[in-house]
């Protein structure tokens, strides 16, 4: 057995375990407002529009499908629908409009006052996720911003009415693990309120 290796692996889980720890006092009462937030809207016919890119993306899609499918229990399906997912959506506008345009074109065509835009990148300075949110706050709808490392530029962008859950860590795979983590906090609170 490499005992260095091992040990470096069991620093990883302590480091994870670490960030969450972090999370726990600072975002806690933020993703209960989420949760109220997405749940008000799914519950009245609006629709989740989530965007990110990379391991972003996979979390945008994830939610998705657990929104549209089920969670943790059988419930009735809710809206949601990843920006990430449709090539030809994607390669078009990258094409005709430039990559930073792929998720705020979405938003203007799907977009409606009662929806809400799930936005997340690790570093807070995704050009088209920023994009993305400046279309969905023309729009009036409600924003739900996943960051990291202090926010970057998204920081600046967020109102009063909007939610900012910025993940206490400056590691990209530990913003990451405590992304999907916070993604399992919204649909467990969203299926709670629609089911208990």
């Amino acid at each position: 057995m490499n005992k260095n290796l091992i040990a470096r692996i069991e620093q990883q889980f302590k480091d994870s375990i670490a960030t969450k720890q972090a999370a726990i006092e600072v975002l806690t009462p933020l993703v209960s407002r989420a949760v109220e937030l997405m749940f008000n809207s799914v519950n009245q016919g609006g629709k989740i529009l989530a965007c990110g890119n990379g391991g972003s993306a996979a979390d945008a899609q994830h939610f998705a499908a657990e929104l549209v499918g089920r969670f943790e229990r059988e419930r009735k399906e809710l809206g949601a629908i990843a920006l990430t997912t449709d090539s030809s959506i994607l390669t078009a506008i990258g094409n005709d409009y430039g990559y930073d345009e792929v998720f705020s074109k979405q938003v203007r065509a799907l977009g409606k006052p009662q929806d809400i835009l799930l936005a997340i990148s690790t570093s807070g300075n995704s050009k088209n996720v920023i994009l993305a949110i400046q279309a969905a706050q023309k729009i009036g709808m409600g924003v739900i911003a996943f960051t990291g490392r202090g926010g970057g530029q998204i920081n600046t962008l967020l109102g009063q009415q909007n939610i900012h859950l910025c993940v206490p860590s400056d590691r990209t795979a530990r913003i990451q693990e405590t992304h999907l983590l916070l993604l399992h906090c919204l649909c467990d609170g969203i299926d709670h309120l629609l089911l208990d």
